[in-house]
């Protein structure tokens, strides 16, 4: 008689080793294309969608301690691997979208973005988006300034929620990318807030119905292809890290760094 089959490992353990991988692969990577120091990942989105809070989760998964350090201002976040250097991706943030044209950021300074044209440390003017006489325009952008991957980020729960005037900028930056060849991918944000069976075991996220008629809806209202969109919870109020949310987390931005890498090394 053959010896029973041993026990299913538990959950926890299956999400320890897809963390541990996620980070091996982060600590590994480096840009095939030498004309790029740093594979650089554009967040966008409305106002308030969580997009400083997903820099801050990152840096907080990788570094398993929480952390908080994003602001809104174009600044080139690095985030540091050890005493001696850094991961080879940063984020750039951006002020969020709003329904009035005299808040919040304008589409042409995300288009601008895309293209390189945007120092770093440009604080974006609500009344009228960067020109090329302004300090803050970079007139030679490299590839290395120019952004490899396209992320939009919008809460859950106000997916059904989007003004039409904030849907209609969404698009069109998406269009924009799209016509630059910039791979992107969506982030929904605050499933626990979303979802009761969510904050009470994240394990329930991708059971579901309700966060999965979320993602269908974005998927049709923006175009964005279903597996290019990602459920994810930021460190907020934990004061410790912990392997259910750097899961989603990690494995949200190697997808991130898999899109780009694919793209400059088409450059």
């Amino acid at each position: 008689t053959p010896p029973p089959p041993p026990p299913p490992r538990p959950p926890s353990r299956k999400i320890f080793h897809i963390t541990e991988d996620n980070l091996n692969f982060m600590k590994s990577y480096q840009p095939r294309n030498k004309e790029v120091k740093h594979l650089r990942i554009l967040l966008h989105g409305p106002v308030g969608a969580g997009k400083s809070s997903f820099i801050n989760s990152v840096d907080s998964a990788l570094r398993g301690i929480v952390t908080s350090r994003a602001e809104t201002d174009y600044k080139t976040y690095k985030i540091e691997k050890d005493h001696q250097s850094f991961y080879s991706f940063v984020f750039n943030d951006i002020m969020g979208l709003e329904n009035n044209a005299d808040n919040g950021v304008h589409v042409e300074d995300i288009k601008l973005a895309l293209r390189g044209h945007v120092k770093d440390g440009y604080k974006f003017n609500p009344y009228g988006p960067l020109t090329k006489n302004d300090q803050g325009y970079n007139s030679n952008p490299s590839l290395d300034d120019k952004v490899h991957v396209l992320v939009c980020v919008v809460p859950v729960s106000s997916v059904s929620r989007l003004d039409d005037k904030v849907v209609q900028k969404l698009r069109e930056v998406r269009l924009a990318a799209s016509d630059l060849g910039i791979p992107q991918l969506a982030i929904l944000t605050k499933v626990d807030q979303a979802c009761p069976e969510v904050r009470s075991n994240i394990h329930n996220l991708h059971k579901s119905k309700k966060l999965k008629g979320q993602v269908e809806q974005f998927s049709a209202m923006l175009g964005i292809p279903i597996k290019s969109i990602f459920l994810v919870k930021n460190y907020e109020s934990e004061i410790s890290t912990s392997d259910d949310i750097s899961r989603l987390i990690l494995t949200t931005l190697r997808q991130m760094v898999t899109f780009g890498e694919d793209y400059i090394n088409d450059m």
